[in-house]
Formats: C-alpha cells, structure tokens, sequence
C-alpha cells in the first residue's frame, strides 16, 4: 500500500547517457509502470488494452502497451502516473474471472534500440532471426541477449525500433553489451 502510495520514478540505474555507434541510438526507456498478468481466458480487454492478440505480438503505443508473451501471460507498460488506474480498471474488467496481476515495475527495466543497424547490433547478443519477414513490427518474445534473458519487443516506425526488457539486476550488464556490439559495427 505504501508503495502505491509513495511511488518514486523507476529510472535505468544507467543515468540518461546516448550512445550513438553508427547508425543505431542506445538510451534509457522512459520510466514506466510495467504489470505482468496471467489469465486464461483470452476475450476482452484490460485498461483498454486487447487481451485476445495472437502470441508473440505487442499491441498499443509508445506510452500504453500489451505484449501477449505466452497462452495466459501478457508483459504491460503504462506510464508511471497511470499505475493505479491500470489497477483499478483491471480490477473491473476482469473482475469475476481467475486471475494475477503482478506490479514489476522495481523489477523490470527498459532500454530503447533505434535506427538502421538496429537489428545488426541486437544480433550481436540475440539468435533470432530480425529481419522484416520474420520479425516484423509489432511483434514481441522472450529470447536471450548474451547471457541475459530479454523480453524483445520491435515496435513500428520508419526505422528499426526495438524496446530490449530486463531484469534491473541485469540492466547494467545488457546496456554494456549493446554499447560494446555498437562499438563493433563499424561504419558500411
């Protein structure tokens, strides 16, 4: 209860630092409320956010997104000011069905990987396969990134755009190994 009520900003413990390697762009997620809900059913929605999308993929936008990462869990983000009421409207539409909703907002941290060289560097760590035809925007999974487990999310844009979820506890480890890769693409 405290912590909902005292809830302090959940920043990388990286600082604010971008890296630009050539071609690609490095930086710290905003901070952002981030929910892990585990559910059977699959109808409906949650905070306006759809629940019946196939596995792998990641619905919303920028600031409120879903990502369907199994047959009953979903990774949810929502900006820090909209925690609470990302609760409270779970709690009134999935009220009545068996269900978790589980605040990892301290546990969960967000680096943003942007530009053309985007995949090439995530492959540096990463064994899927990121090309447009088989990981194409709007898609999301858990994977490995070095020797850390990741949720990669690719969202839409003009360009590559990746959001890379870790464990705090690795943060520093996964924004090293993103820098040292961008280091190593070179220029052409």
């Amino acid at each position: 209860m405290l912590e909902v009520r005292y809830r302090t900003a959940r920043t990388l413990p990286l600082g604010r630092v971008e890296t630009r390697p050539s071609g690609v762009s490095i930086r710290p997620a905003e901070a952002e409320a981030r929910f892990v809900l585990r559910i059977r059913a699959t109808e409906g929605e949650i905070a306006g956010l759809p629940l019946n999308r196939p596995i792998n993929t990641v619905s919303g936008d920028d600031r409120r997104w879903i990502a369907r990462l199994g047959p009953d869990e979903w990774l949810i983000g929502v900006p820090e000011g909209e925690a609470d009421l990302l609760q409270t409207s779970a709690a009134s539409d999935l009220a009545g069905r068996a269900h978790s909703l589980v605040d990892v907002s301290n546990r969960n941290v967000g680096i943003d990987v942007e530009g053309f060289r985007a995949a090439e560097l995530l492959n540096a760590g990463c064994p899927l396969d990121l090309g447009e035809a088989a990981f194409p925007a709007g898609t999301a999974t858990r994977t490995l990134l070095g020797k850390a487990e990741i949720v990669l999310i690719r969202r839409a844009g003009a360009q590559a755009r990746y959001r890379v979820e870790c464990w705090r506890s690795l943060a520093t480890y996964v924004h090293g190994f993103l820098q040292e890769a961008g280091m190593g693409i070179g220029e052409g």
